[in-house]
Formats: structure tokens, sequence, C-alpha cells
């Protein structure tokens, strides 16, 4: 239930700061701006709905699919998830401090065209970014909880929607302590954790589908190798408790990792740190001219 209450909550704080500053600068400006208001809340039924057509796709085409086909679909969700999760960090780490901005400049330029359909359209896709990207988080989280009963998932999602109205509007208040770009950077970390997590899941998966189908394979010495436990720690946390189960989902801990884990764990963090910390590339001078 944990991780699907935080996907929700930081999804939806993202979604209602779209929102937010739409509705701000519609609800603050001249009168022909306040005539946008009907296509901002349009857009976000537009939006929601978008997003809930895709939840119900994925769990209508993964039904259709049988056996082995259905097993691939599955891990395939889970690392596209993963690989997502990756993909928003890195997005609003270029674009998240001109955000409002950018929205604003916008919302302008659709004043001067007499056109809010402009509005509509912004909404609608940022809204249903957002959702969208929470139904393919949650099925890729759902693949770990199958033993989570429905009622207890959906009462999560609404603890978690709920929480993101209630840090939206902390937030809104502003604060040294807790604001806008401390929530950014503390969920932006638990976000990577939560990658590494669903990575390391989705390629666990896949190794004992292969083997499964695999005698050669299952019976091979690296095979062996890659899946013999590299230590175990179930003395300090078992990751079959509850606890230990939900710092896994989040972490990607594991009590008794296999190699594989281990080399799958460590490669992503490299990868993910690399990229995070690549100092970017200096334009050269032109010919003659020196640096001040």
């Amino acid at each position: 239930m944990g991780q699907v209450m935080f996907i929700v909550w930081r999804e939806s704080v993202e979604a209602l700061l779209v929102v937010g500053i739409l509705y701000a600068w519609l609800k603050n400006g001249d009168v022909s701006a306040r005539r946008g208001l009907p296509y901002l809340w349009s857009g976000v039924v537009a939006g929601v709905l978008l997003a809930a057509a895709l939840g119900a796709a994925l769990l209508g085409f993964s039904e259709l699919l049988s056996g082995d086909a259905q097993t691939y679909f599955q891990i395939a969700i889970v690392l596209i998830a993963a690989v997502l999760i990756v993909q928003m960090v890195f997005w609003m780490r270029k674009h998240g401090r001109t955000l409002k901005k950018d929205m604003e400049n916008s919302m302008q330029a659709s004043v001067e065209r007499g056109s809010w359909w402009g509005v509509f359209f912004l909404v609608a896709l940022a809204i249903a970014r957002e959702g969208s990207e929470t139904a393919v988080f949650l099925y890729g989280i759902g693949l770990g909880q199958q033993d989570a009963s429905t009622g207890s998932l959906i009462l999560a999602g609404v603890i978690g929607f709920g929480l993101a109205f209630l840090t939206f509007y902390i937030l809104q208040l502003g604060g040294k302590i807790f604001s806008w770009r401390r929530f950014f950077q503390v969920t932006e970390v638990i976000l990577l954790l939560l990658a590494a997590g669903l990575l390391v899941t989705g390629v666990e998966k896949l190794f004992d589908v292969l083997l499964e189908s695999s005698d050669a394979l299952a019976s091979a010495d690296w095979t062996m190798t890659l899946t013999a436990p590299l230590w175990d720690t179930s003395g300090l946390l078992d990751d079959s408790t509850t606890l230990g189960s939900l710092i896994s989902t989040l972490t990607g801990y594991r009590a008794r990792p296999a190699l594989l884990s281990v080399i799958v764990y460590v490669a992503y963090w490299v990868v993910v740190c690399s990229a995070l910390y690549r100092k970017p590339k200096q334009k050269p001078q032109p010919k003659g001219q020196e640096a001040v």
C-alpha cells in the first residue's frame, strides 16, 4: 500500500501544480483571461478521462494475453515503469525551474490570439501525462503485490490523492523548510530508489522466465553463479515481512540478493549518478576572443 500511496501522492501533486499555476494566472488576470477558466476545467476532465482510458486499456490488453505472452507483457510494463520514473526525474530537473514561466507565456499567447483551446490542450495533456504515468507505475508495482486486495489498493490511492491536496495547500503557503524545491529534492531521491527496485524486479522476473523455458540455460554454470545468493541479511530485515516488502519495493532491497540483482542495481546507480552529476559542456569561445 505504501508504494501505491506514494506514487499517487507524488503524481497528483505535480498535476495539481500545473492546474494551480494556470488557474492562478487566469483567475488573477483581466476579464478576457478569466474566459479561459471553463477551458481549464474542461481540460482537467479530458485529461483524467484519457488517463483512465489508458489504465483500462492496460488491464484489458493484459487480460487478452495468456501464458508466456502475458508474463512478458507484465515484465515489459515493469521495466517501462522504471524507465519512465527516471525520465520524469530528469524532465523535472530540466524544466522545473522554468515550468511556471513557460506556462504563463503559453497562456499569454492564447490571450493574444483570442483562442482558449491552447489552455484546454495544455491542461489535458499535462493531466493525461501524469495520469498515464501513474497508471503504468501502479500496474508495475501491482505485479509485486498480487497478495494485496483490490480494496486496500484503492484505499491507498484515495489516501495518496487526499495527501496530495494537503501537500499542495501547505506548499502554496510557502516556507523555507517545506518548499517546492525541498519537496522535489526529497521525492526525487525516493523516485530513483523506486525505479531501482522496479528495474531489479523486472530483470529478476525476466531471468526466471528464461530459466524456466530453457533446461540448458537453467543448468549452465554461469546462470547458477548469477542466481546464487551473495549474502543473507534476513536476520536484520527479512524482505518477506510487511516492512521488508515495503522497503524492497521502494529501494530494491533484497535480504538474500543474487549476483545478477547486485550487478543490475550497481549498474543502475552508476548510470543514473553519472547522468545526474555530469558537468555540462562549455561552449567553445569564438577564435580571437579571450575569456574575461
